[in-house]
């Protein structure tokens, strides 16, 4: 522990806080330094709730980084694939597929709206939405088990042609 405290001192401290801010340059760093040495307060049980400040700016600073990053992997590059422009409807099946599927969208999301009780126009738009919901779990479930039998069938070809040699 000795090694790694001078090691921190001398290769962290010193050249990144301590010169720096004896030098006149870049002052804000004290404050960067009390924020982070209220780390250490957790030892002290009257003022171990001051531990709360620096947890709470490392939280509030990666949150302020991540979540726009986040909406924009998450939400936004969804919303962008669902969005129907002109060039869909170049033919009138890619158009009506594209209708097709952002009411799909429309309809699943106000299936998961909970905020509002299920009456009017709500309801039959919901079920429309289970609909969409079963077809897409439906079809992925679908895909698995044939992927499954490909395997399968694979084996089998193996086994009885290559190795039993019973199929020619």
């Amino acid at each position: 522990n000795g090694y790694a405290i001078t090691f921190y001192w001398h290769r962290v401290l010193v050249p990144s806080l301590i010169n720096p801010v004896s030098h006149g340059q870049k002052l804000w760093l004290i404050a960067i330094a009390i924020i982070g040495a209220l780390y250490f307060t957790r030892f002290i049980p009257k003022v171990s709730w001051l531990v709360r400040i620096p947890i709470a700016v490392v939280l509030g600073y990666f949150s302020g980084a991540y979540i726009p990053r986040a909406i924009d992997a998450q939400i936004l590059q969804q919303l962008r694939a669902t969005i129907v422009t002109r060039s869909m409807f170049a033919n009138w099946q890619s158009g009506l597929w594209a209708v097709i599927i952002a009411l799909g969208v429309i309809a699943t999301i106000t299936y998961f709206f909970f905020s509002a009780k299920r009456k009017g126009i709500l309801k039959p738009v919901s079920r429309i939405g289970i609909i969409f919901i079963m077809v897409g779990f439906g079809a992925s479930f679908g895909y698995t088990v044939m992927a499954r039998i490909s395997l399968l069938i694979g084996r089998l070809q193996f086994l009885l042609g290559d190795w039993l040699g019973l199929i020619h």
